[in-house]
This record gives C-alpha cells, structure tokens and sequence, in this order.
C-alpha cells in the first residue's frame, strides 16, 4: 500500500477479499456444491459482505463508522471460514482448497485487523470531520455568480456575501 489510498478499491485488503470472493463464486458453481443451495447462498453473501463492508465504512466518511464496518467485515471472514469447513465436510471441496482459503481467508482478517488499528490510532480523520474550506472572497463570489448559473455554491454580488470568518451555507449531504 505504499501509494496513496485515494478509494477504497486502492485497499490490499479489498483486492485480496475480492478475488477470495469471486473464487468462492467459482466454487459454488461446480459439481455437487452447486446443488446445496443453503450453503451456496450463505458462503456467497459471507464473501460479498467483505468486500461491501470495507466499501460502504470507507465511504461513510468518518473513522468510527469506518471501523465499525471493519469489524463487520472481520465478522465475514470468519463466517467464510466456518462454511468453507462445511464444505469441506461434505466434501464439497478437497483439504487443500479448503486450507488455501481458510489461510487466506485469515490473511484478510489480520489485514483488516492491522486497518482498524491503524485508523485508530493514525490521528487521521474522515472526511466528515475535516474543517471546512473558507469561503470564497467577495470578489470571487461576484464574479462566479456572473458566469455560473445561481446553485447553493456560488452566491450572485447582489446577495449578501459572508464574511470572510464564516462558512457559507450548504447543503448537507
């Protein structure tokens, strides 16, 4: 991860959960696994929510939800793991593919892991908690309201302009 994360599909720990999830898929539709529909539903929806709960806490904004996802993901894993060994049970899939997922299915879990503390104890924040930018100039405001069509971002010169100390009003998200 030495270049800068800008989305949540620059994650190792996406990439990684992802291709365990699409293998699993792979899986399920061979042979008599296919045919247990229970297992096969429940293996996919464990791996799919992996890779969506790292994707909806990275986009929720904020390092607490983003944690909190974390963990669900974690949780996910572990579920994996649980029904790769039915399968393996049932003979569904041989030791050693069960042995290369459930190990990588680990891997991903010490990753998420490693996340969660890093996010913990960066100091970083989430975008909902960063400042705000300051607000345009006066002279700026006037002069965007001439050539951008009136929205909640730009004011015309004819409102009045805040100052320079102050937020303008937006929409929240």
């Amino acid at each position: 991860m030495g270049d800068k994360v800008r989305n949540f599909e620059d994650l190792a720990v996406y990439q990684n959960a992802r291709t365990q999830a699409n293998e699993i898929y792979r899986l399920t539709r061979e042979g008599t696994f296919s045919r247990d529909f229970g297992l096969v539903d429940q293996i996919r929806r464990a791996a799919v929510s992996v890779i969506s709960n790292i994707a909806e806490g990275y986009e929720r904004g904020s390092n607490a939800e983003l944690v909190q996802y974390l963990y669900i993901a974690k949780g996910s894993c572990g579920e994996v793991r649980a029904q790769l060994m039915i399968a393996c049970d049932q003979h569904y899939i041989d030791q050693a593919t069960h042995d290369r997922l459930k190990d990588n299915s680990r891997r991903i879990s010490a990753m998420l892991a490693n996340l969660i503390t890093y996010v913990r104890t960066s100091g970083m924040q989430g975008p909902k908690h960063r400042p705000r930018e300051r607000p345009l100039s006066k002279e700026l405001q006037a002069l965007l309201g001439k050539f951008a069509p009136k929205s909640p971002y730009t004011r015309n010169s004819t409102e009045d302009a805040t100052s320079e100390d102050q937020a303008p009003d937006r929409p929240t998200p």
